[in-house]
């Protein structure tokens, strides 16, 4: 889908002839920040994935000391070097990846999607003489996918959902062709929370000669930790044979600040795909491994920072914690006759529906009693990614919820709107 020309408008801000003070400035800032969702009091449910006032101390830290150097250039700055080599490395080991892998860190999700259906594109070519290629990713999958396809010059396939909201493997099969450059997976999705049969999806491609990429930009630095909690994990990750890449974002479930993904690849001789080298202008050697030419070095330094601090045990701590959360939702939505989850989600991510009330309605009222639940369509749902966070709210959240299912209106036509 092609989006509509933007609208023009008239230009207002110019450069002041003369700067502000400081304190003018922050409090300019200030006054604009209190229009912003509450993170803070845990009152929203995506975009920041808070993990405790620690974690805080430790990021903060580690952007103070990074905020002005450049990844760009790893000869310059070593230390960046080793920390983003060993980030790549932790998380290859968290996702059960071979000894031959490799990976880079990137800006996030998108970023680390649009390089693994890259360096897809790239091998179906080379190994396959594919042309024209066509990308096949579920209806829930990330729209990172679709933006990948259209700047990448790929045709965008959707395999259709079940009644479960996973990938239906049967269509998977049919729709696996002579010209696809890549089949994808979702562990989990981020519309429903659920894990899509990725054993399944991955032997077909890999019977057909196809990569297979896991998204496990939620799930990445959260599954791991939830299967080591004893509780059950469909098979995922490296483990999977015909999984032949994967994405996870250290910004969601690794609690780093944002800017942090690592992109992983079964076989580091991909890696070339993937790394862009130039050297036909008079400034001498180019070469970037994603899009991104000056790269930020603090999310490097604080995704290394706080998985060092955090460790494997701190981790599976902050995952019971979410998890436990997740529980107490799910039971009190069992509970209210008018709703109930959909599908059945593996970890933190909920969408709650409803076959009797409109809970486009219920959450006008819990937008009114201050929370930021997300909105989505196919079917209509409340969305909620629970944080660490939201343990310290969830009886206030739950009040609210009871309130609004009993005390709503007709609802006020606010738009399921992702980004």
């Amino acid at each position: 889908m092609t989006a509509g020309p933007v609208e023009a408008r008239e230009l207002h801000m110019r450069l002041p002839e003369k700067g502000m003070s400081k304190d003018e400035v922050f409090d300019r800032i200030r006054e604009r920040k209190r229009e912003d969702a509450d993170w803070h009091g845990g009152k929203t449910f995506s975009l920041v994935y808070p993990a405790g006032e620690e974690v805080d101390e430790v990021l903060a830290e580690a952007n103070r000391l990074y905020v002005y150097e450049n990844a760009l250039n790893p000869f310059k700055f070593p230390s960046l070097r080793e920390m983003e080599r060993e980030v790549v490395e932790m998380t290859a080991g968290l996702l059960n990846a071979p000894e031959r892998a490799g990976g880079t860190m990137t800006s996030g999700g998108t970023e680390s999607i649009i390089m693994a259906v890259k360096v897809a594109r790239e091998r179906a070519k080379l190994e396959r003489g594919v042309e024209n290629g066509i990308l096949l990713a579920p209806r829930s999958a990330h729209p990172a996918f679709a933006k990948a396809a259209h700047y990448l010059g790929l045709e965008h396939r959707q395999i259709p959902i079940g009644d479960d909201f996973r990938a239906d493997v049967d269509a998977t099969g049919d729709l696996v062709d002579d010209r696809t450059v890549l089949v994808v997976g979702s562990a989990p999705g981020y519309p429903h929370g659920v894990v899509d049969p990725i054993e399944e999806m991955a032997a077909i491609a890999a019977d057909r000669g196809v990569p297979f990429h896991t998204d496990s930009c939620v799930g990445g630095f959260l599954l791991p930790f939830v299967e080591r909690l004893g509780r059950p994990v469909p098979l995922f990750d490296f483990r999977v044979e015909g999984v032949t890449s994967m994405s996870a974002d250290v910004h969601k479930y690794g609690y780093c600040t944002k800017g942090a993904s690592v992109v992983l690849h079964r076989d580091s001789e991909w890696l070339g795909h993937q790394i862009f080298m130039y050297s036909d202008w008079p400034g001498g050697l180019y070469g970037s491994p994603a899009i991104a030419g000056a790269r930020p070095a603090a999310p490097i330094a604080a995704a290394w920072a706080v998985m060092s601090f955090l460790g494997a045990d701190g981790y599976t701590d902050l995952v019971r914690t979410v998890m436990e959360t997740a529980d107490r939702i799910r039971a009190e939505v069992d509970a209210i006759p008018e709703l109930h989850v959909w599908g059945n989600p593996v970890a933190s991510v909920i969408a709650i529906g409803s076959d009797s009330v409109d809970v486009m309605a219920v959450n006008d009222v819990m937008d009114d009693q201050g929370w930021n639940l997300d909105r989505q369509l196919e079917p209509p749902a409340l969305h909620m990614m629970l944080s660490p966070k939201h343990a310290g709210v969830v009886d206030e959240l739950l009040a609210d919820l009871r309130y609004a299912v009993v005390n709503h209106g007709k609802s006020r036509g606010a738009e399921a709107r992702y980004a």
